[in-house]
């Protein structure tokens, strides 16, 4: 592959060690120069798109001034971006098995700094909107590029500590991103938000152009335009029916329950047509990496503890906002220390795991996930900021003790041919997750607000989402240590 093996070569091991990566291939357990350059190259990119996906975020205010547009139509913003990820994650196990992974790379970082420097310099909102679809397109692809690598490169033995510096780019770049954007918005014009971005998007693209190398062997799979055809009203309905029920767009007979519909009936055909292709042909999404039962435990655990984590990226904003008064800017300080943390402590988790197991830190992480959840429940229109950022440390402390973890348990036991489809079926129910948390807790807080005030609405909205949580806990109590495959998927 690119980041995968075909799986001839999976069944090949002397055929896969003509790869590159494995011609060069260290002693067990460490790791080449050229394999850490091709990992950190890829770090530092997917940090930049996790960075953007937020950085829109406290902006959209401005923007409606700027632009001349309404809520509603500035909204299309970060609900297009959302829609073009949900839609194009499911295709990247394909791609990645098709390409080879400077293609993806340079694919991937060249849409999204396209799309960047199309935003920097739009004339007006839908040149914007195109701008942010384009970006999305790359961003979709480099988390399961990203991912898919470190299982193809890095040794069992130090996937738990390689796979903790991931958390540095998806947990830090979301925090940075609503201070970054408030701190350029308080001197500068919307724009800079992209100047910013792109002299390090570009930069990220001209070292992976000069150093990243071809892991693995391309695979000339077929692809299947129907199943291409079925994830747009599948994730694509699903997700913006969602979103839409979370913006208070949800009423009987809305566009959104519509798409809802149309979205669940479409995932049926999708998952059909997937396990029909399995039987035949390479399918899009390859869903025989459910056959694993620990893939099956860490994605239903990162589904419920995403649910959280989006709930409260978007709740505790609007108490911070709404409740408390604070300015853009503040509000992104307020939440820094949390985002910090967790990606912070990413590595230093991913080095305990790859000793103990994942099992204590899923356990320790999904009871301070509940605690905290809770203890957000109880906040009212005179709580200390610093208890909240206390809090909110707590929470982002959880939620590392559990990404992390899961993320390496999940995908080690898959085979080398289903590590491109593992890690797109991850990040696909991620998407899905975090617009699932976001629809129900928003409208959970709307409803009660409507009738009994902001704080109570605050109040039911956190306690639902910690009545979800322990649902993580008993998940995590599945959480056993795997190795990795040395076989073909099971059929």
């Amino acid at each position: 592959m690119p980041p995968v093996l075909s799986s001839k070569a999976a069944r090949e091991p002397a055929q896969t060690a003509q790869s590159p990566a494995s011609a060069a291939a260290p002693p067990a357990g460490k790791m080449s120069r050229e394999s850490l350059t091709i990992i950190v190259t890829l770090l530092v990119a997917t940090f930049v798109v996790i960075l953007n996906e937020t950085i829109m975020n406290v902006a959209l205010q401005r923007l409606m001034v700027d632009l001349r547009v309404d809520a509603p139509t500035v909204q299309w913003l970060s609900t297009g971006f959302m829609l073009t990820m949900a839609m194009v994650i499911p295709t990247t196990g394909f791609i990645l098995q098709r390409l080879s992974t400077r293609a993806v790379f340079m694919l991937a970082m060249g849409l999204f700094s396209g799309g960047t420097l199309l935003a920097a310099v739009a004339p007006g909102f839908e040149i914007l909107l195109l701008a942010r679809i384009v970006q999305a397109g790359g961003t979709a692809i480099m988390l399961p590029l990203l991912m898919t690598t470190i299982l193809t490169l890095v040794p069992v033995a130090r996937r738990g500590a390689v796979m903790g510096n991931v958390s540095i780019a998806i947990s830090v770049a979301p925090a940075m991103g609503p201070t970054v954007s408030g701190a350029i918005l308080e001197h500068f014009s919307w724009r800079f938000m992209f100047v910013f971005v792109l002299p390090i998007a570009l930069a990220a693209l001209a070292i992976g152009a000069r150093y990243l190398t071809n892991i693995g062997e391309t695979e000339k799979t077929r692809l299947d335009a129907l199943s291409v055809v079925l994830t747009v009203p599948a994730f694509g309905g699903l997700v913006y029916g969602l979103s839409q029920i979370g913006g208070g767009q949800g009423g009987p007979g809305s566009p959104a329950v519509i798409a809802l519909a149309v979205g669940a009936a479409a995932m049926v055909a999708f998952v059909f047509r997937q396990l029909r292709l399995q039987k035949s042909s390479a399918p899009l999404l390859d869903l025989r990496a459910f056959n694993f039962r620990m893939f099956t435990v860490s994605v239903l655990l990162l589904v419920v503890a995403m649910i959280a984590l989006f709930g409260a990226v978007i709740l505790l904003p609007l108490y911070l906002q709404e409740i408390r008064g604070l300015k853009s800017l503040e509000t992104g300080l307020v939440l820094l220390p949390g985002g910090l943390a967790m990606g912070l402590l990413g590595p230093f988790i991913g080095r305990i795991f790859d000793k103990v197991g994942p099992l204590p830190l899923t356990v320790t992480g999904s009871a301070l996930l509940v605690l905290s959840l809770f203890l957000f429940s109880l906040l009212d229109a005179s709580t200390p900021v610093g208890w909240i950022v206390t809090l909110h440390v707590g929470l982002s402390l959880g939620l590392a003790l559990i990404f992390t973890p899961a993320f390496t348990t999940g995908l080690n036991p898959l085979p080398p041919h289903l590590y491109s489809h593992g890690s797109a079926i991850l990040s696909t129910l991620q998407q899905v997750a975090g617009a699932a948390g976001t629809a129900l807790l928003v409208s959970i807080y709307a409803v009660v607000a409507a009738s009994a005030g902001m704080v109570a609405g605050m109040h039911a909205a956190f306690l639902t989402a910690a009545a979800i949580a322990l649902a993580a806990v008993v998940l995590s109590a599945l959480m056993r240590k795997t190795a990795a495959a040395e076989h073909p998927a099971p059929h």
